[in-house]
Order: structure tokens, then sequence, then C-alpha cells
């Protein structure tokens, strides 16, 4: 594998700056928001617009920053996002499948530990993990060389009823929520159908191989990503019979 080249001197709060644009920004690397990126954070609006003006003319710049309109990054700050998450989501899968953490508990850990690890134990932690694709949320991981693999998903709050899916990806955000999803069986892999007239406050879902339905708030289903789920030859979707 080639050896990394240096990257920008950066700190704690800019390397979370950096990944909350990167993941609020997608893979078109849309201009984010100066509130969104304070949501994002948990932090003051007001505090934002200072700290994107310092990334913008620092050298080489981190971030092109249009005033009232928001932030994208530029080479150097999409190196060092992309970098910082690799770090993040190979720490969650670390911790997950050697040292028995919870997938409720594994992103405050890695939040903390992801600004420190050297390239060394980067490549350790990985190799000792077989190279994985994913974290334990189902979100991908960053390679080595600094490309983001992409995979076509949607919000499933978006997705059709009755049409088969599978669960891609989770939030990892709120604790709270991952509980709820492992009390109800909604992990990534797992079958789901979303039951006709269920729109509203709720979602009734079919769970894999459950046989009662389950009632899902909109604000659970909106962090939950799915795509379609293949469906065996000769079977139609209830829907489309």
């Amino acid at each position: 594998m080639p050896p990394k080249t240096a990257g920008p001197y950066t700190t704690e709060s800019v390397d979370d700056y950096l990944k909350a644009i990167l993941e609020l920004g997608g893979s078109d690397q849309e201009l984010v928001s100066g509130t969104a990126i304070a949501q994002h954070l948990g932090i003051r609006a007001a505090s934002v617009t200072g700290m994107l003006q310092k990334l913008a003319v620092q050298k080489p710049p981190l971030v092109q920053y249009k005033k009232h309109h928001g932030a994208r990054l530029m080479p150097a700050g999409q190196a060092r996002a992309l970098e910082v998450l690799r770090h993040h989501r190979l720490l969650e899968r670390f911790l997950h499948d050697f040292l028995d953490y919870s997938w409720d508990e594994v992103h405050d850990e890695a939040e903390r530990l992801e600004h420190f690890i050297s390239e060394r134990l980067e490549d350790r932690i990985a190799a000792k993990l077989g190279d994985p694709e994913t974290d334990p949320h189902g979100h991908l991981i960053p390679e080595r060389d600094g490309v983001l693999p992409q995979r076509k998903e949607v919000l499933l709050t978006g997705w059709a009823c009755g049409v088969p899916a599978v669960v891609t990806s989770v939030s990892d955000r709120d604790p709270a929520a991952l509980r709820e999803m492992t009390r109800i069986g909604l992990k990534p892999g797992v079958a789901i159908v979303v039951e006709a007239g269920t729109r509203g406050a709720s979602l009734r879902l079919k769970i894999g191989d459950q046989t009662e339905p389950v009632r899902v708030n909109q604000a659970l289903a909106g962090g939950i990503s799915v795509a379609p789920a293949i469906v065996p030859a000769g079977q139609v979707p209830a829907s489309r019979r």
C-alpha cells in the first residue's frame, strides 16, 4: 500500500468541522449551511461563521466558504475529513467486534479517539478486522487511499409501501434510537416491507421473519436507510400483484 502524504495541521475542533461538512454535503459535496453544521455539532450557529472563514484562508485552504450560502470541502479538507472518518468507522468496528461494546456505545468512544491514532495503528486495526467494508451501523468505511465507496440508498421515510427492502445503514448519533432498533430487530442486512396505508405519524413494518408488524415512528424511520431487496425469481411483491 502506498504511504500517506502528510496533511495540513488540524485540531480536534477543525477535524469535527471537516467531518461534519463531509457527512452533510453528501457524495456531490453540496454547499452545507452554517445552521446545518451547528445542528450537527451541537454548537451555536454564531460560532460557525468565524471558524469557516478561518478554514477558508488557511494555506492550503480546507474549505470554500460563501457568505450566506455555506461551505464545501477543498481537496486538503476533504482528504483530512476522509482520514478522520476512516479512523472513526474502523474504531467503531474494532470496539464492537473485539471489545464487546454495543453499537449504541461505540460512537462516542470513537469520537474521542479518532483524532489521535497513528497511521500505523490504523493499518493494524484494519488488518486485524480483515479490512471491513462497513462499521457496525452499516456505514461504508473510506478506503486507505481516501476513496469513499458509494451505494444507492434512501431513507425509510421515503420508501414505497409493499416493496421489499433491506436496511443498509442507520444513524449512529442517538444511542436511545439504536437501543430501540435493537429491541425491534432493525439492523443492517435485515429485510423489511412497509405495509400499505401506514404513512403519517408512524410506519407499520414487516421485519425479517417476524410474524407481527411493528410500528416505527417517523423520527426513528428518519435515521434508517434502505435499498431494494433482491426478490427471488417468481415472487412478486403484494403491492404489484
